[in-house]
């Protein structure tokens, strides 16, 4: 009985010292000694929160931004009592982790990023869009399924969505069924920072800094865990750290792996992710086997292609290799490379009886864009080959011509598949005499989800304050949503009027041409004076040869094999008619929104590629002076040219000596 009450003393004891040194940390040394019969987990205990509660005092004074809270804790064991605003604050507040020597904070979004100045892991501020825009695509697509799992999810900034009828008679059974769910149980919402278990299981691949994903986990509501993953030490330990700054330690794992390996490990059923987003440093191909089947059954997959020099046309040969089509250099290049990379995502998803539906294909900048969802049905994938294209491209005038690889035709309830015929054009083009350029194959279908981009089209123009690169965004998607989505690739006005040799008409011009013949036309936003038509070519060619008779050229001084002699030398077949329409100009035109903006700054793009063992990069204007531009200010005076060391001296060749123009100093060096 004795023990049971000295055990009861000692618990309220313990109970009451611990309470005081929460409020009073620097008294619990006095307890200590006067209390010899407590045990010594409770004096461990009692130094463990002393010191915990001084920390946390020191951190408070010194930066009023950092609360005492323990980053580690998630949101259900945070003091609030599992709050959700407390734990919302908590995870807009930065975390008191010391900065290193040389390391800076990089803010963007809601983020803050601990990042270092030598270049041990990359960083890209110009791609702030393309994460702003990842961040709106992926709680778009977390509103849909997450409200197939009966979670609602709560954006902040955003206004409740309110579904208004307008009719005006009241079905009784509707208003039962309301009256019905209403009484059943309160619907589960998801907030962003909240942990959520019927949440989306999120991979970064490639992350670097880690920025991507401590964005998703602080800005995207719906997620159950964000995992980020780098093969570099130095980057995973990087991640670790940003994660615990940012205090979303309970949502995102930092992992130190081969992201082609630790996709191949995850492509159970259960243990698929629900968003994958690759966004390497060049081409994306090595990853894209493991990606197409380590997602899950109808699950995101974002992938990012910044290697344009390959898919534009530079190197067809390597395009080939790496994705299975081959890249012409043409000027609708840069929507071909968008239909390259959704080629070559489903023929390898197609090889795991596996098909994509893309939603959203954008090219901006230096890079491409493309946001696909990934299903598996065996006899959809079987439409694969109907769905691809080969391009005859002509050299002279730049005509184009698609061809399918395969076709499909519906008999009832069955669809039989055969062999395409082709090709579409002879060997050489009919309007200028020049030959033909075969690319592809290239994806053929629809490259946006118009309904999908609506959506989030909506959702960014109704929270502007929630990107900083949301007009962007809203450009961006407003010129999606008007482009043609039956009609691959385009034509560009001031090519037609270069090929042959006449002023160029204005855009609204050429469009309401295109109009008044009875065909469709949009614009393109990979473009700024992109054309997208159902016209065929010849009358493309018919317009210009209307717009060239109130223009003439000096047909004297075409050479007779050129192609705007050839195309010249033909009637018009149709009588263009140059009056400008009001459905010509889209709304996005009219409404000035921001489609192609200007580069912010000076050397706007690409960045150089982080070093294994870091170090200082140099800047990339001196890395410029120094190898290139050598001869930029042309040298008139030949006396100057001794300052420049002779290179045929060194090598032991030069013949002319002393009437050499150079200097054969050895120790001469060039400015």
């Amino acid at each position: 009985m004795f023990r049971s009450v000295g055990r009861n003393v000692q618990w309220r004891l313990h109970r009451m010292l611990v309470r005081t040194a929460r409020r009073l940390p620097l008294i619990v040394l006095i307890p200590c000694r006067l209390h010899p019969s407590l045990s010594c987990s409770a004096k461990q205990i009692l130094w463990r929160s002393a010191a915990s509660c001084a920390s946390g005092r020191r951190r408070g004074s010194m930066d009023p931004q950092v609360t005492a809270t323990d980053p580690s804790r998630t949101p259900a064991e945070s003091p609030a009592g599992g709050n959700s605003s407390a734990a919302t604050r908590g995870a807009e507040e930065p975390s008191a982790v010391d900065l290193l020597p040389g390391e800076t904070v990089v803010k963007e979004g809601r983020a803050a990023i601990l990042f270092p100045d030598a270049n041990e892991v990359f960083y890209n501020p110009v791609q702030e869009f393309n994460r702003d825009l990842t961040c709106a695509v992926i709680t778009e697509f977390a509103r849909d399924l997450m409200a197939q799992r009966g979670v609602k999810v709560l954006v902040p900034g955003e206004k409740e969505r309110v579904v208004v009828s307008l009719s005006e008679e009241t079905n009784e059974a509707d208003v039962q069924a309301v009256e019905e769910n209403g009484a059943g149980e309160p619907e589960v919402t998801a907030r962003v920072g909240e942990k959520c278990e019927k949440g989306l299981r999120v991979l970064e691949g490639l992350a670097a800094s880690g920025l991507r994903s401590v964005r998703f986990a602080l800005e995207v509501p719906g997620l159950q865990s964000v995992t980020a993953n780098d093969f570099s030490v130095k980057a995973a330990a990087l991640i670790g750290r940003n994660a615990q700054y940012n205090r979303v330690g309970h949502l995102l794992q930092a992992s130190c792996r081969d992201a082609s390996m630790l996709m191949y490990e995850m492509r159970g059923k259960k243990e698929r992710y629900d968003v994958i987003d690759l966004d390497p440093y060049g081409s994306p191909a090595a990853f894209l086997d493991a990606a197409v089947q380590a997602v899950s059954e109808g699950g995101l997959l974002c992938v990012t292609c910044t290697d344009m020099a390959v898919m534009a046309g530079n190197n067809g040969e390597t395009c080939y290799s790496k994705y299975g089509s081959v890249s012409i250099k043409a000027k609708y290049c840069h929507e071909m490379a968008l239909r390259i990379i959704l080629h070559s995502l489903d023929q390898r998803a197609g090889v795991y009886q596996r098909y994509i539906q893309p939603l959203l294909s954008i090219s901006a900048d230096f890079y491409i864009r493309v946001f696909v969802r990934v299903f598996t049905g065996q006899a959809t994938v079987k439409n694969s080959a109907s769905k691809q294209a080969l391009v005859y491209n002509c050299v002279g005038c730049g005509s184009f011509h698609l061809q399918r690889m395969g076709r499909r035709m519906s008999h009832g309830k069955h669809m039989k598949y055969s062999a395409a015929t082709g090709p579409p054009v002879g060997p050489d083009c009919e309007h200028c005499g020049q030959r033909h350029q075969l690319g592809g194959p290239i994806w053929a279908e629809a490259i946006h989800d118009l309904e999908f981009v609506q959506k989030v089209l909506a959702a960014v123009s109704g929270n502007p304050s929630r990107f900083g690169t949301s007009k962007r965004i809203e450009g961006m998607l407003s010129m999606v949503t008007e482009e043609l989505e039956d009609v691959p690739l385009y034509y560009t006005v001031d090519s037609l009027s270069s090929t042959i040799h006449c002023n160029t008409p204005s855009l609204l011009q050429f469009r309401s041409a295109l109009l008044h013949a009875g065909h469709k036309v949009s614009l393109s936003h990979a473009c700024k004076n992109g054309v997208k038509t159902d016209a065929p070519p010849g009358v493309i060619w018919d317009v210009m040869r209307c717009w060239e008779k109130t223009n003439p050229v000096k047909r004297e001084k075409l050479s007779q094999t050129s192609p705007a002699f050839k195309i010249l030398s033909s009637e018009p077949r149709l009588e263009a008619c140059f009056t400008v329409r009001e459905d010509a100009n889209p709304q996005s035109r009219k409404r000035h929104l921001t489609r192609f903006q200007e580069n912010p700054q000076a050397f706007w793009g690409p960045k150089a590629r982080a070093k294994t063992g870091g170090g200082i990069t140099p800047n990339l204007q001196d890395k410029r002076k120094k190898y290139q531009n050598k001869r930029k200010n042309q040298i008139t005076d030949s006396s100057q040219l001794k300052n420049f060391p002779c290179k045929k001296f060194k090598q032991g060749t030069c013949t002319h000596g002393d009437d050499c123009c150079y200097s054969h100093d050895a120790e001469q060096k060039c400015d």
